[in-house]
């Protein structure tokens, strides 16, 4: 009976405030679809991280005769097989590589025409003005520094290049596009709590004199709570119901469908389904404790008879 008379007092608050209700429902929903998407966003840049830097490699560019000539690091002239040799040896002996491939002038040239061929420059080039460089694959790619001490300023090294450096400017970018989210989410959710507390307040304001009756009759403060709870909780969970829908059709039709960015963007490795079922229940159950939490301690001071 007790169940009944809740659930029956649950109905009668949301409809009685439908306006305000819709409104919690909304802005919870616009919050929480900002705070899954930002720990996706999270789940999406570690993995890019785990994929990009793991084909990384840092780059030995040996000096040329054209760079003896214009170049202050290769002042001393063009790499000799002397030091190229020491190169070599050296980088075996480091243990910070994992693996180590030489590319020549002429496989520089031949690589440099398969991408840029069609650059009006391309026809200008010779072999021997491009350079030969050691590619390296480092077990770390944090301690690309080790190799850049060891190497930079040798001689017969024009410059040591790490292409982590490159990613990092992406990886920063994303970031900051992530926080930005976060503090829009974090505004949002004070707008819903705000939204909860007064639809509240309203609602108990309405029913005031049945609370004052329940609790000269002797009923709990518990018993008397609870239908307000209850409905801020229901339309939370309502509105955490609509974010998580929002997550799923915007990985469906942005990844897989509709814009379709994992046929069109090769390059980049998408987060799985996995990633994001494993994102609703934490969705689900903030969007249920969160509205439950502010209606309790917003009643305690109002419903005191």
């Amino acid at each position: 009976m007790r169940a009944q008379f809740v659930l029956s007092e649950i109905g009668v608050g949301l409809r009685r405030n439908l306006t305000m209700t819709f409104a919690v429902i909304v802005s919870v929903a616009l919050s929480l679809a900002l705070f899954g998407g930002s720990l996706l966003m999270s789940d999406q840049v570690s993995t890019m991280k785990g994929y990009w830097y793991d084909k990384v490699n840092v780059s030995i560019f040996l000096c040329n005769k054209s760079d003896a000539e214009s170049d202050p690091n290769c002042a001393k002239g063009a790499v000799t097989d002397e030091q190229k040799e020491e190169i070599k040896s050296d980088l075996g002996k480091m243990s910070v590589v994992q693996k180590m491939t030489y590319e020549s002038q002429d496989a520089a040239y031949k690589h440099y025409k398969e991408q840029f061929g069609d650059s009006p420059l391309a026809s200008s080039l010779t072999p021997d003005q491009m350079q030969e460089s050691y590619r390296i694959k480092l077990k770390d790619p944090e301690k690309y520094q080790v190799i850049a001490t060891a190497f930079d300023g040798r001689d017969g090294v024009q410059s040591v290049q790490d292409q982590k450096g490159i990613l990092d400017n992406l990886f920063e970018l994303l970031n900051g596009m992530n926080w930005a989210a976060r503090a829009l989410m974090a505004l949002m959710l004070v707008v819903a709590l705000m939204l909860i507390v007064n639809t509240v307040r309203v609602s108990a304001f309405s029913r005031r004199r049945e609370t004052g009756i329940m609790r000269l009759v002797g009923a709990s403060g518990f018993y008397i709570q609870a239908p307000f709870i209850m409905e801020a909780a229901v339309a939370g969970l309502i509105g955490g119901t609509v974010a998580c829908g929002f997550l799923v059709i915007a990985r469906y039709f942005l990844i897989d469908h509709g814009l379709a960015l994992s046929e069109k963007l090769n390059l980049i490795n998408f987060i799985g389904w996995d990633a994001v079922l494993t994102k609703l229940p934490l969705i689900l159950a903030t969007s249920l404790l969160m509205p439950a939490l502010a209606a309790f301690f917003a009643l305690r001071k109002y419903l005191k008879v």
